[in-house]
C-alpha cells in the first residue's frame, strides 16, 4: 500500500486538484470505484472525500420532506446529520430491534413517498452486528429501501472480508445502499456508496459533495485500491483478525471486564461507566505502551463511558493478554 501510494504521487501529484466532474480524477479513481463495486457485488460505486461526509451527503441528497428515514437508535452521527439535512421525517427504533422497525413502518410507511431504513454492519461504539436477514425481510414487506453503514464491517466480517452481507450470505441486490469507509480496515481515506448504476449516476451528477468538493488524493486512491487487492489475495488476514478479536473478547470476559454486546467484529469496548475513571485508565495504559482511546458522551450515554479497543491482524495473543492484564 505504501509503495502504491508513492507511485501515485510520482505519477499524478499530491492532489486530485479539482472536483471530480472538473477533471479532479485520475485513472486510479475510476479503478477504485470499479473495484469497490466488484468487491461488494453491485453494479457501480462512487467514492467521496470522507466517511462522515458520505452519509451526510447521500441521505441528505436522496431523501426529502415527503420521505421517512428510520434508523437504529445506535446509528452513527453522520446518518443523523444526513437526516436533518434531508428534511425527511426521522424515527429511531431500539437497537437491533427489527420487530420495532416493523411496527414503525406499519404505522408510518403509507403516508410517506419513500422510506429508508439505516443500520450498521458493525456498530462503531459497541461492536455488535445486526440480524441482517430479518431487516431485509422487513424492508421488503414495506417497500422500503435499506442502507448499511459498513465503516467497521468491511474488510473484517465475512470469509473474505466483504462485510456483513457476506457473513450472512446475503444477495447484494437485497440492500439498496452499501456504504463504507476507506479509512479503517482499508487504511486510506474517504467513503463510498455501492448500489445500482442509476443511483450512482444520479449521485455523481447531482450530489453537492461530489460536484463541489475535491475528491480523495491520488495516493489515497492508490492505497485503497491496493488494500482491496490485498484483502482478496490474502484472506488469511481476515481470518486472523476475527480469531484475535474473539480471543480478546473471551479474555476480557474471563477477567470480569464488561465488553457489552460486542460480537464477531474487531471493535471491543470495555465499559467503565465514569468519564474521569475512563480518562485516567486511558492515560495510565498509554504510559505503559497500550494505546486505547476513551469514549464518552455524546458518542455514548454518560453512564456508559468506555475504552474502545480495535483489534488488528498485526497484534499477537501476547499483546492482547498483556493489555488485558494491565487494564485489570
Amino acid at each position: 500500500m505504501r509503495q502504491a501510494a508513492k507511485d501515485a504521487v510520482d505519477r499524478y501529484g499530491t492532489s486530485a486538484s479539482a472536483t471530480p466532474l472538473l477533471f479532479g480524477e485520475t485513472p486510479l479513481h475510476h479503478e477504485l470505484e470499479a473495484e469497490i463495486a466488484r468487491f461488494i457485488g453491485t453494479e457501480a460505486a462512487i467514492v467521496f472525500a470522507g466517511g462522515h461526509a458520505t452519509n451526510v451527503a447521500t441521505v441528505g441528497h436522496l431523501f426529502g420532506p415527503e420521505d421517512l428515514v428510520v434508523h437504529d437508535a445506535w446509528i452513527h452521527d453522520s446518518t443523523v446529520r444526513g437526516c436533518i439535512l434531508s428534511g425527511a421525517r426521522r424515527r429511531s427504533f431500539p437497537h437491533n430491534d427489527w420487530a420495532a422497525l416493523d411496527r414503525i413502518l406499519t404505522g408510518a410507511r403509507a403516508s410517506h413517498r419513500r422510506a429508508l431504513v439505516v443500520i450498521e454492519g458493525a456498530y462503531s461504539q459497541d461492536g455488535d452486528i445486526p440480524d441482517l436477514p430479518r431487516f431485509i425481510e422487513v424492508k421488503k414487506r414495506h417497500g422500503a429501501m435499506l442502507m448499511i453503514d459498513e465503516a467497521h464491517s468491511i474488510g473484517v466480517l465475512g470469509r473474505t472480508g466483504r462485510g456483513v452481507g457476506e457473513h450472512y450470505g446475503t444477495d447484494p441486490a437485497d440492500v439498496d445502499l452499501w456504504m463504507g469507509t476507506l479509512s479503517k480496515a482499508l487504511g486510506s481515506l474517504g467513503g463510498y456508496i455501492a448500489a445500482r448504476r442509476p443511483i450512482i449516476e444520479y449521485l455523481k451528477f447531482t450530489a453537492p459533495l461530489h460536484i463541489f468538493s475535491t475528491g480523495i488524493s491520488p495516493a489515497n486512491a492508490a492505497a485503497a485500491l491496493e488494500a482491496l487487492r490485498v484483502v482478496q489475495d490474502e484472506p488469511e488476514r481476515v481470518a486472523r483478525v476475527q480469531e484475535l478479536a474473539e480471543f480478546f473478547r473471551a479474555g476480557a470476559r474471563a477477567r470480569g471486564l464488561d465488553v457489552g454486546v460486542s460480537r464477531l467484529s474487531a471493535v471491543i469496548p470495555v465499559i467503565t461507566g465514569d468519564w474521569e475513571k475512563t480518562m485516567a485508565l486511558s492515560n495510565s495504559l498509554l504510559e505503559r505502551g497500550v494505546n486505547v482511546m476513551p469514549i464518552g458522551y455524546p458518542a455514548v450515554p454518560r453512564d456508559q463511558c468506555r475504552l474502545r479497543f480495535f483489534i488488528n491482524a498485526d497484534h499477537s495473543e501476547a499483546d492482547l493478554e498483556h493489555s488485558l492484564d494491565l487494564l485489570v
